[in-house]
């Protein structure tokens, strides 16, 4: 029987350019990036040189911290380039795709049969296990202990989310072998997060999981507010999450023996041209959606891999993030406005406050821009206001100031163990200080986890 949690605080946000419920074109990309910056904790080892040949599953890179650890190609072609930034830091190995598309064959498996280390074995083997991701920290999860919990979040909340039907329905088998396969890497639960209004998710037919019910405006569907309210990360714990796309994934390994990590991508938001979805691999080129842009210039254009709140900006010339399944396209908006707040009327501005008389039509969606309508200022010393937008039993407010002065203690008083950066992204976007609160959490974290090692 499922458990179900109505959560009374959040913030939908009423963004235009939601994707049409149909696969506008599959996307064979003719060059792929592997990008260590992905995967947050991951120290990369080059394994491959330029004019390498790779197959669909060959690894690219091992985390020089564990060697066991590899980042695999998705594809199968030629190592075209390496990409280094400042300081020669490694940014990306940019893989050519030929046309025959060959995979390592890791074997089927029968992954109920299987014991813990075959399984850890053979995702560390396959270049799979960076998916699983560690609480505190979000850091990719240490293959030498064992989490005390496994969650998995089946939907999202975010603005324009894809839709876990179009993305899933059909992979049910695929994403039963995923959890017989973590179910062996546990001694405790594996806790799935369903949406409550969905009474027929993709995902509630599995077994061998513990179902949990959300009902709540965003951010009902991330992993960490289902995570405070399943139950929380203390000091000690380990916890490990999955994404939908990656217990498939992992379920694939086991089913058909190959690296398969093609998704369908949702194009979203006000620039995007007849917003749809797209089959297509992580790693993608944005110049692969030109479609969608139009004749928008680049500098009048935000190309984001992920949603519009805790997405990264990319640029047209980006990769699509091994862990994203949308893409949102924003206008720049570096246009001065006449009067700004104190002009009346405003009936094309979205306002959380109803500052504008935006409130009295509940349903109409805004092609909001990037503009963000002033600058940084001392933050608004009520911490109930940003609380309100935020579904978890932290304080938001004192956790970013202390995040900002770097004082560990208070700190782990506040909360730092129990959020990511997208946990507090509604915070970031009601704040009327124009608070980088995301980068906040984020120095926090990168704090804690230098100061811990």
């Amino acid at each position: 029987m499922s458990q179900t949690f109505v959560l009374k605080r959040g913030l939908n946000i009423p963004l235009a350019g939601e994707a049409e419920l149909r696969v506008s074109k599959t996307i064979v990309p003719g060059v792929v990036a592997v990008r260590p910056t992905d995967f947050k904790g991951f120290l990369p080892r080059l394994l491959v040189k330029e004019g390498d040949p790779v197959l669909c599953g060959s690894p690219v890179m091992a985390d020089k911290k564990n060697a066991d650890i590899l980042l695999a190609s998705p594809v199968s072609g030629t190592v075209k380039a390496i990409v280094r930034g400042e300081k020669r830091k490694l940014l990306a190995v940019l893989i050519e795709a030929d046309d025959r598309q060959q995979c390592v064959d890791f074997g089927v498996r029968d992954a109920s049969a299987l014991d813990d280390g075959q399984v850890r074995q053979a995702l560390l083997q396959s270049g799979l296990w960076p998916f699983l991701v560690q609480r505190p920290y979000g850091i990719v999860a240490d293959p030498d202990i064992r989490p005390r919990d496994i969650f998995i979040s089946t939907f999202n909340t975010a603005p324009l989310a894809p839709d876990s039907h179009l993305c899933f329905d059909g992979e049910l088998k695929a994403a039963q072998a995923g959890l017989d396969a973590l179910s062996k890497l546990t001694d405790g639960c594996i806790h799935l997060g369903l949406d409550a209004r969905d009474t027929d998710a993709p995902f509630a037919g599995v077994h061998g999981a513990r179902l949990h019910r959300f009902s709540g405006k965003h951010p009902a569907g991330n992993v960490g507010v289902q995570i405070s309210h399943i139950d929380p990360i203390r000091k000690g714990d380990s916890v490990w999450t999955v994404s939908p796309a990656g217990l498939v994934a992992i379920g694939k390994l086991f089913t058909t023996g190959r690296y398969d990590v093609r998704r369908k991508v949702a194009v979203t938001g006000p620039m995007a041209i007849e917003p749809a979805y797209i089959d297509t691999l992580p790693g993608m080129p944005m110049t692969e959606i030109a479609g969608f842009c139009g004749n928008t210039p680049s500098e009048k254009l935000r190309v984001i891999s992920g949603d519009a709140l805790s997405g990264s900006s990319v640029g047209a010339d980006g990769y699509l993030g091994f862990f994203d399944s949308q893409i949102t396209l924003l206008c720049e908006g570096t246009d001065k406005e006449l009067l700004g707040w104190i002009r009346p009327f405003r009936f094309n501005q979205f306002s959380t406050d109803r500052s504008y008389f935006s409130w009295l039509l509940p349903k109409k969606k805004y092609a909001m821009d990037t503009n963000l309508h002033g600058g940084p200022r001392a933050f608004l010393m009520n911490d109930g206001y940003y609380a309100k937008v935020l579904p978890m039993d932290i304080y938001p407010v004192y956790l970013a100031k202390a995040c900002l002065a770097g004082e560990i203690e208070k700190m782990e008083k506040y909360g730092i163990y129990e959020v990511l950066p997208e946990d507090l992204a509604t915070c970031e976007f009601v704040d009327p200080s124009k608070n980088d609160i995301q980068h906040m959490i984020e120095q926090g974290i990168e704090l804690m986890l230098k100061e811990m090692a």
